[in-house]
């Protein structure tokens, strides 16, 4: 994980080129949560208030801001827009209209439960077909995991269901469209449902609630099963590779969630 940058250590010819798109900058903030971004800051602007992320060029994660940039002008309103992007001594940064809210609370009986599964259902349907542009097929992405007709699909996919990645205020938006991917219309919501277990729902308790989108109901108990397995083995081998404090609960998530689709296909 690259070291968090603070607005104030940019070099000065980056933060200038920076207010060429906004005005003056008379404040900035850190953002302290998020994963893949050297920067991640909220800017107060003679333009406006701006969340600005992004990182060197030649860091491991510049392709993450490319791939946000990319397929951005093709979103929904559901996502903030990109209003700019610059390149500049040696840093790629963007630009977005700032979105307020809180994270949803996804735990059993939340009220913030209703919103998502309305998002879910209407990005799958918003974006299918999936834009014009060049993005990963979901069965490359997962080439070892899954037999890549069993995920296969025209759906543009976000893939990184993390509460993070969800702001709920007036609406729900969601955020942070660095890993997009083409494939079935109902795996963004398979990677939601992982994330209800790990908050405390029981397996088939999450799986009725998968049912209200719509696309989920195309998905057959082979590629779910097949998806689970594959999801499982994915984060056994993070946990491996590069143990972290969450890779562990979502684990047990998989597994549970693994062991009711076994229960159900068993029968």
């Amino acid at each position: 994980m690259p070291r968090r940058r603070h607005w104030h250590e940019l070099p000065d010819a980056v933060r200038r080129h920076v207010e060429h798109h906004t005005g003056t900058v008379h404040a900035a903030y850190s953002v302290p949560t998020g994963a893949t971004c050297d920067l991640a800051a909220v800017l107060d602007t003679d333009t406006g208030r701006i969340f600005c992320k992004g990182g060197e060029t030649d860091g491991p994660t510049a392709w993450l801001y490319r791939n946000e940039a990319r397929v951005n002008p093709y979103l929904p309103e559901a996502a903030p827009r990109l209003r700019w992007t610059m390149e500049e001594q040696g840093w790629l940064l963007l630009g977005f209209d700032y979105a307020t809210g809180r994270h949803p609370d996804l735990g059993p009986e939340s009220p913030d439960l209703l919103p998502v599964v309305r998002l879910l259902s209407a990005l799958s349907r918003q974006l299918t077909p999936a834009p014009p542009i060049p993005v990963q097929r979901f069965a490359d992405r997962w080439r070892d995991l899954i037999a890549p007709e069993l995920v296969a699909g025209d759906t543009l996919l976000h893939t990184d269901m993390t509460p993070r990645n969800f702001l709920l205020a007036d609406r729900l938006r969601l955020v942070d469209w660095s890993s997009p991917a083409r494939g079935a219309a109902w795996i963004d919501t398979a990677f939601m449902l992982v994330r209800l277990i790990r908050a405390g729902h029981e397996p088939a308790a999450a799986e009725a609630w998968a049912r209200q989108v719509p696309a989920w109901a195309q998905a057959s108990d082979e590629a779910l099963q097949a998806f689970v397995d594959g999801l499982v083995r994915l984060w056994e081998r993070k946990q491996q590779t590069a143990p972290g404090p969450h890779h562990g609960p979502l684990l047990e998530a998989a597994r549970q969630w693994r062991t009711h689709r076994e229960r159900i296909n068993s029968r």
